[in-house]
C-alpha cells in the first residue's frame, strides 16, 4: 500500500520518486489526507438529504446501493481541488495537461445489505463514444470505449467520503492490471474497444481493497482494473469515482520525451512482455 506522508513531501511536491514508480507499476497511489474530514461531512449531509432513507434507521436502508446525480461547488469543488491533489496531478499527468474539477459528478452510496448489488463486475472505465455509436447510446456508457491513448480520461479517482474498511464495500482494485490492458487495448489503436468482457483481466495480479478515512483519494491510471463489491459493514459506504478530464491527449511519442508517468506506463507496458 502507498501511502503519503504529508510533512515530507519534497520541495511542495505530493509524491516523491519511489511513489511514482510504485504508481507506473501498480496503477495507483494512495493520498491520506488529500482532503478534510470537515469537508467529507459537510458533503455527506448534502448527499443524505437527497437519499430516501433515514440516516439513522438501518430499516430504511432497502437498497445495496443508491445512484446520486452530479454534484459540484462548495465542499465537492474544494475537495477535488486541494493543493495536495493538483501536485499530484501535475506529477501523474503533467503540469498544464489536465482540466481542473468543478465538483466532482455521481456518488453510488453503498449500504449494509444481503443482495448483490449487480455492478460487481471487474472493468476499465470507459471514456468515449466510438464514431459508430448510435446517438441514442450516447447516454448509455456500456456502449463507450477505452483506447490505447485514454482519450477523454488521464486519471480514474476514487474520493473516500466516509470510513471505509474491508468490510465497507471498498472498491477491489487488480494492481499492475493496467499493464496487461494497455496490451490488450494496443492492437486497436485510436478506435479503441468497447463491451470488454474482462473477469480474467490481471486475474493473476494482487488484489487490494481501497480502504482507508474519510478524505482519503486514491489516484489511478485510467486503465487499471477495478470492481465494486457488496456492502458487509455496518456503515453506509460515501465514495466519489471522477475522472480526472486530460486537456490533450496522452502521447506515447513525444520528440521531447517529457512523458507522464502515466504515459510512461503504457509504453513501458508495450516494451515487455507482462503475466496476465
Amino acid at each position: 500500500m502507498i501511502e503519503i506522508l504529508m510533512p515530507n513531501h519534497p520541495e511542495g511536491c505530493a509524491l516523491d520518486a519511489a511513489q511514482i514508480e510504485r504508481f507506473i507499476e501498480d496503477g495507483f497511489v494512495r493520498i491520506d489526507q488529500a482532503f478534510s474530514r470537515e469537508l467529507a461531512e459537510q458533503a455527506r449531509a448534502i448527499l443524505w438529504r437527497d437519499i430516501p432513507c433515514n440516516p439513522d434507521d438501518p430499516t430504511t436502508w432497502t437498497s445495496p446501493v443508491v445512484r446520486l446525480g452530479g454534484y459540484g461547488g462548495g465542499p465537492f469543488q474544494e475537495a477535488a481541488n486541494t493543493p495536495v491533489l493538483r501536485s499530484a496531478f501535475d506529477q501523474l499527468v503533467g503540469r498544464g495537461r489536465w482540466h481542473p474539477r468543478d465538483g466532482l459528478g455521481s456518488f453510488p452510496v453503498r449500504f449494509p445489505h444481503p443482495d448483490d448489488p449487480g455492478d460487481a463486475g471487474w472493468h476499465v472505465d470507459l471514456s468515449f463514444p466510438g464514431e459508430d455509436c448510435d446517438p441514442d447510446e450516447r447516454t448509455d456508457f456500456s456502449a463507450w470505449r477505452v483506447n490505447i491513448t485514454s482519450r477523454g480520461r488521464a486519471l480514474l479517482m476514487l474520493f473516500l467520503f466516509s470510513d471505509v474498511g474491508p468490510e465497507d464495500a471498498p472498491t477491489l482494485i487488480r494492481a499492475g492490471s493496467h499493464l496487461d490492458m494497455a496490451r490488450y487495448l494496443a492492437p486497436a489503436g485510436e478506435a479503441g474497444r468497447s463491451h470488454m468482457d474482462l473477469e480474467q483481466m490481471g486475474a493473476r495480479r494482487p488484489q487490494i481493497l481501497a480502504t482507508g478515512k474519510a478524505g482519503t483519494v486514491y489516484l489511478c491510471h485510467p486503465f487499471l482494473v477495478h470492481a465494486a463489491q457488496k456492502h458487509r459493514g455496518s456503515t453506509p459506504r460515501f465514495l466519489a469515482q471522477p475522472p480526472l478530464m486530460p486537456k490533450e491527449p496522452f502521447r506515447l511519442q513525444r520528440d521531447d520525451e517529457d512523458y507522464s508517468p502515466v504515459e510512461i506506463a503504457i509504453r513501458r507496458a508495450l516494451s515487455k512482455s507482462v503475466p496476465t
